[in-house]
């Protein structure tokens, strides 16, 4: 009897835990590595750095979802390092991200709150709480109307698609800026923004005012922006989904891929995805307690695709990963056959060799 049940138990109690053991002499990659014969979150962050780098080396098209107040919380540089690098080659970015990094690109800051101040005592001054920081309500009114500026000089009676918009965009912000954000890194590394709440921004808003002043007639061409996220979905040989912070930039990719309808193409899912999220994923789980059945957490995916659930504010994980891809991308990247996309009229031209 117990030979027959160690029979049945065995092709699924094949790989014990390895205990996490404390060595000052190992990087944060060496961390990694062991966390991989971790449990629970421990393996889940360790399976998503490797997941980044199995994509990175297997030619896939590569993209970050990201919302939330990462900026204000100090990821700007980290993301723009990753963007240089082109460890991602598409972004779908939220509004409220892209103002917060325009803020800082303009050579403005946000600060760290403190339990101790009071939203009457914030209001009074003119200060705005983002979670636990801080930025400045008169700083803000300045990008909105550094955003009315540059709306005002681009073509009248033509809309722009977001992407396209934020690409020039990018330009702009490039010359005069000291340090390079998300928009300037993306603009110098010729990687696509989509951004599809930029109506539920600040952006917006700074066009907006500027429209009220009657000094621009900026229009926006939303189905463009559907259109090439359908190219690139036809066009990639495989995908990768990395999502920060929530499931609307997700969404919105997912969308690009049942998109491919339109040219008559089944829809393939992501190859590769990874959700670092502080939230326990919104579906429930199988009674063992197992992701196998957490599609939904991921975006689209293929059968049998490569995912990793961190259930972990993004600003504890995402600089442990980043800073470990820096010690491990290199030689995923040498031989790396990235898409490349070409800024050339209002239509965005993408190939993959």
């Amino acid at each position: 009897m117990t030979t027959q049940r160690r029979s049945k138990s065995s092709k699924f109690l094949t790989a014990p835990t390895r205990p996490v053991l404390v060595d000052r002499d190992r990087s944060i990659t060496g961390l990694l590595e062991k966390m991989e014969g971790a449990g629970l979150g421990a393996r889940q962050l360790a399976e998503a750095h490797r997941i980044w780098l199995d994509a990175l080396g297997d030619n896939t098209t590569i993209y970050i979802a990201a919302t939330g107040n990462l900026i204000p919380a100090g990821m700007r540089r980290l993301l723009a390092y990753v963007i240089k690098n082109r460890f991602v080659d598409v972004l779908v970015v939220s509004g409220e991200m892209l103002f917060h990094d325009l803020h800082e690109t303009l050579g403005r800051n946000h600060y760290q709150a403190h339990t101790t101040m009071s939203d009457e005592e914030l209001d009074g001054a003119s200060i705005v709480r983002i979670g636990d920081t801080l930025g400045n309500s008169d700083e803000y009114r300045e990008a909105d109307e550094w955003i009315g500026g540059f709306a005002n000089q681009l073509e009248p009676n033509r809309p722009y698609s977001v992407r396209e918009f934020l690409h020039f965009l990018g330009k702009e912000l490039a010359e005069i800026a000291t340090e390079d954000g998300v928009i300037t890194s993306a603009y110098k590394a010729r990687i696509p923004i989509y951004c599809p709440d930029l109506g539920n921004s600040e952006i917006c808003l700074g066009i907006a005012q500027s429209r009220f002043e009657k000094k621009n007639s900026v229009t926006f061409d939303l189905a463009q922006d559907s259109l090439e996220m359908m190219q690139i979905s036809q066009k990639s040989r495989s995908t990768c989904l990395i999502s920060l912070g929530g499931i609307d930039g997700h969404n919105y990719i997912n969308l690009s891929d049942i998109s491919l309808n339109i040219v008559r193409t089944a829809p393939r899912g992501h190859k590769y995805a990874v959700t670092i999220c502080p939230e326990a994923p919104c579906i429930s789980p199988r009674p063992n307690g197992s992701l196998s059945e957490m599609s939904q957490v991921f975006g689209k995916t293929m059968k049998n695709a490569f995912t990793a659930y961190v259930q972990c504010d993004a600003t504890i994980a995402l600089p442990i990963i980043v800073t470990s891809l820096s010690q491990t991308a290199a030689k995923y990247m040498k031989g790396r056959k990235r898409p490349n996309f070409i800024f050339a009229g209002r239509e965005m031209q993408i190939e993959v060799s």
